[in-house]
């Protein structure tokens, strides 16, 4: 009997790294990775989805579409929640030219009530 590596196996049922197919499954993977860690981390904090969105000026809605990863996202929705759990954020962008690392760190402050985020 053949034996095949895991790698083998997901070149086979995926795809090959660079294509198509497989950049979208890990895509797909690394945003289920994040929504699961946001709802531990929320949960950790002992916040409700909903206070979460309060803090970030979204819906509760929003906040379990992000936790499932059911819906689309933008960078600065994830910024401002990884700011209002208090998360450190490393931003590593590679293209063909350049590398650039980017550490991110916000501060929360309040303003009537709602907290906001400011640099």
């Amino acid at each position: 009997m053949k034996t095949y590596t895991f790698d083998e196996v997901k070149d086979e049922l995926i795809g090959k790294v660079g294509t198509s197919e497989r950049d979208l499954f890990e895509y797909e993977l690394q945003m289920d990775l994040i929504g699961k860690a946001i709802k531990r981390t929320r949960q950790e904090r002992n916040l409700t989805q909903e206070e979460l969105g309060k803090l970030i000026g979204v819906q509760k809605a929003h906040i379990s579409r992000l936790e499932k990863n059911t819906g689309n996202v933008t960078m600065d929705t994830l910024l401002r929640v990884f700011t209002a759990l208090k998360a450190k954020v490393r931003l590593q962008v590679e293209l063909p030219s350049v590398n650039v690392n980017l550490g991110y760190e916000k501060k929360l402050h309040t303003t009537g009530g709602l907290a906001k985020a400011g640099v």
